[in-house]
């Protein structure tokens, strides 16, 4: 087994530095031709994390024919976003757009770097053809009455009298006593034979069968799939959570490779997409402690669909700084202090080598050399940073979790709107 000193040794022989735009271009040479790249972060709160994944984004969209973004929020929400950058909805602005996401955590999403990069994303589609304008899609699980609300107004418009209408009404009716709650639902449902099973599964299949009806040239057919599809799997992630956290966990991860398959599939199989998530989703389960608690994750999942030079995973860590998040779920969130990294972890050793950012790039060579366990910081929306020691840190190893490491030293928390 390594020891620490020789990961650290590792680390000054392959570590390149991260100063400027110009670093980035060996990260971008090693991504090549893969047609999914995931972009990680250490917490839901630092603006470092947000800026370089908004850098490398806008440099995979110019320089390698990225069209597809999907990040870790809700299809609703994100839907917003989308219209706005595509030129759908033109009453709006890149900061006011935000305003969309009003689901707690609302500053992962509704922050000055997210409405930067909004604002460049509108501009650039003003640029091209329709078929190459970037489209910003939300993958998580979350919204099962928001996006049951989205499908009943669409159809109501659409398709009033249809048997699809018929379906969705089923389904928010079968959701109605339940008073927008999940955690009523969720414990009601381990009483109620099949929940709303039955009805979110007629409606996903139903609008499967009709799809071609809803074509329209502003992807209405997309949304209209997808909003059924969260309903579906957000009633069975509902109903996982009070059975297990690693159930609930698993239905999570396979609904968003779900919806990113679907939102490839829509677009093209040669269609290239990038993906915006926490460490924990992106870098790949099987090489973390994950594994032996039966857990899985995007990161593996799409490794395991796809060649492996299609897949492309970098990992983004900091030592100390400031971070927004909450001490409790659901409370007001604060800028806080992120303590120097533990001792011994990936992000102390990063740190031992030089106080500076870093960039590290792991192939078959190099990778025998950072896979040695090691604890790796995972900040979540909330944080208590007294007790981070205790619990904050995932062991891993490094080398085959993530294809690239991206290390800044001392961050800085981003800007909720």
């Amino acid at each position: 087994m390594f020891t620490i000193k020789s990961v650290t040794e590792a680390i000054k022989s392959f570590a390149q530095p991260f100063n400027t735009s110009e670093d980035l271009n060996p990260l971008l040479k090693a991504i090549g031709d893969a047609k999914i790249v995931l972009l990680g972060e250490a917490s839901h709160g630092t603006s470092e994390f947000y800026k370089v994944r908004a850098e490398l984004t806008m440099r995979l969209i110019e320089e390698k024919g990225f069209t597809l973004i999907a990040v870790e929020g809700d299809w609703p929400s994100t839907q917003r976003v989308n219209r706005f950058i595509k030129g759908y909805d033109t009453a709006v602005n890149n900061q006011s757009v935000l305003n969309a996401f009003e689901r707690w955590p609302t500053w992962m999403w509704a922050n000055k770097e997210i409405a930067d990069l909004a604002k460049w994303l509108e501009k650039y589609n003003k640029q091209v053809e329709d078929n190459r304008k970037i489209g910003f899609y939300g993958v998580d699980v979350y919204s099962l009455w928001e996006s049951l609300d989205e499908v009943v107004s669409y159809l109501g418009k659409t398709n009033p009298e249809g048997t699809d209408m018929a379906f969705a009404k089923k389904a928010i009716s079968c959701f109605e006593p339940f008073n927008r709650h999940p955690e009523t639902y969720a414990f009601s449902a381990v009483h109620i034979s099949d929940a709303c099973v039955d009805e979110v599964t007629k409606l996903v299949s139903s609008l499967r069968i009709n799809e071609k009806q809803y074509e329209d040239d502003q992807e209405a057919d997309l949304n209209l799939k997808i909003n059924a599809l969260v309903a579906q799997n957000a009633e069975e992630y509902y109903r996982a959570m009070v059975r297990s956290d690693e159930l609930s966990w698993n239905v999570r991860d396979e609904h968003m490779v779900e919806a990113i398959n679907e939102i490839m599939d829509y677009h093209g199989k040669e269609s290239k997409i990038i993906i915006w998530a926490h460490n924990t989703h992106i870098g790949d389960a099987s090489a973390t402690d994950m594994k032996e608690e039966g857990m899985t994750n995007v990161g593996e999942i799409l490794r395991q669909q796809n060649k492996t030079e299609n897949v492309f995973s970098i990992g983004f860590g900091t030592h100390s700084g400031e971070v927004i998040a909450a001490n409790k779920w659901g409370t007001i969130p604060k800028k806080m202090i992120v303590p120097p990294a533990r001792k011994g972890s990936w992000e102390d050793m990063l740190h031992s080598t030089g106080a500076s950012d870093k960039i590290l790039l792991f192939d078959e060579e190099n990778r025998v050399f950072f896979n040695d366990w090691v604890g790796h910081r995972a900040i979540g929306v909330v944080y208590n940073p007294e007790f981070e020691a205790y619990g904050n840190y995932v062991p891993s190893k490094i080398g085959s979790r993530y294809d690239a490491f991206i290390y800044i030293d001392k961050t800085n928390a981003l800007t909720p709107i």
